[in-house]
């Protein structure tokens, strides 16, 4: 049985993407190298209502790829896979190829 998360109100599910630790001909790479603190978004929540009952978007949307930081979020595990819940504005940016 497949589970499904739907965040509410603000919050953002996102996969943490793991960089390579090794280049293509075999050379190992640096740790530091490797850290970079982003991930794709699986799902969003519907938003949230202000003190008029206007309706505030979330500012991504499902498969952006963004930069998250480097502590905070709630951790998840579905299934085998570890997802990150956090509220959007704590979304540092999204990156763009």
């Amino acid at each position: 049985m497949a589970k499904r998360l739907v965040p509410l109100l603000n919050r953002v599910l996102v996969e943490k993407i793991v960089p390579p630790s090794k280049t293509t001909a075999g050379i190992l790479l640096p740790e530091k190298t490797t850290k970079l603190n982003s991930g794709k978004v699986v799902a969003v929540g519907a938003g949230l209502r202000d003190d008029q009952g206007n309706h505030i978007p979330v500012s991504v949307k499902e498969g952006d790829t963004v930069l998250l930081p480097e502590y905070g979020g709630t951790e998840i595990k579905l299934g085998d896979k570890e997802y990150h819940l956090y509220r959007d504005e704590d979304i540092l940016g999204t990156l763009h190829d």
